[in-house]
């Protein structure tokens, strides 16, 4: 850990490139394992988790499949934008049973998209604590060694709603909210599948209602966000960069 900590400041020495920040909180709970697509058999077995009684299946393709598949697209166009890559810097938090990072902020030229795993519960609360908690600690990394950055990036997926502790749900929401409302973040909230509480998942967003994946077009949306990125690390820091709204309409809806 202590040789990553010190291969993550000098990549601030040798790339002076400003820098956008994008912490992606992902939902790997067990109802990510909700197969929605392909050929599939039930195997008569059930299982209850994440507050839900599930049936057991064989085959077919699952949201976290296709989750993993629409990750791995974002971190190509992000390594094959000749801008972006280096600019963004990406951290991935996962959230189940707990909060883990899986992939700190660093050049993405020395990352390896992490492998995700679902099971238990839905602990968003301490996931978004963790992410911000880490958006914190690189910014003032920048600081210190005089690395400018423009406004850190949260991207939330999500297929349900909190269900951990209630303490670090609330913790979240006013942090996001004082966050927000100081332009010192900007979210990117978005619900996956018709379980997807998006009332809940709006609270983490005071300006900008949440907005349900269009089936899984989790492609779609990674590409969406990849050219969102390499927009932003195209323009000057402070600068107000406008969202493609039309480029929504090809992955989600309110």
């Amino acid at each position: 850990m202590e040789n990553n900590a010190l291969i993550r400041l000098q990549d601030l020495v040798d790339n002076p490139t400003t820098r956008v920040p994008i912490c992606i909180c992902l939902d790997t709970s067990a109802s990510m394992l909700v197969v929605e697509s392909g050929t599939y058999e039930k195997t008569g077995e059930t299982v209850y988790e994440d507050g839900r009684t599930w049936n057991i299946v064989s085959g077919g393709e699952t949201r976290l499949n296709e989750l993993q598949k629409g990750l791995q697209l974002f971190f190509d166009a992000i390594t094959g934008d000749e801008v972006a890559k280096y600019a963004a810097e990406i951290c991935v938090v996962q959230f189940n049973d707990d909060a883990e990072c899986l992939l700190d902020f660093g050049s993405i030229e020395r990352q390896q998209v992490p492998q995700l795993k679902a099971k238990g519960d839905t602990h968003m609360g301490e996931a978004v604590n963790l992410a911000l908690d880490l958006l914190e600690k690189r910014k003032n990394e920048y600081k210190d060694k005089g690395v400018d950055y423009y406004q850190p990036w949260l991207v939330i997926l999500t297929d349900g709603e909190n269900n951990g502790s209630q303490d670090s749900w609330q913790r979240a929401i006013d942090r996001v909210g004082n966050m927000v409302k100081s332009k010192k973040l900007t979210v990117f909230p978005i619900g996956i599948g018709k379980e997807a509480n998006m009332s809940s998942l709006g609270k983490l967003s005071p300006n900008r209602s949440p907005l349900r994946l269009q089936g899984l077009k989790f492609a779609e949306f990674f590409e969406w966000l990849s050219k969102s990125v390499s927009k932003t690390s195209q323009s000057v820091p402070g600068e107000l960069v406008a969202l493609d709204t039309e480029g929504i309409k090809g992955w989600g809806t309110l």
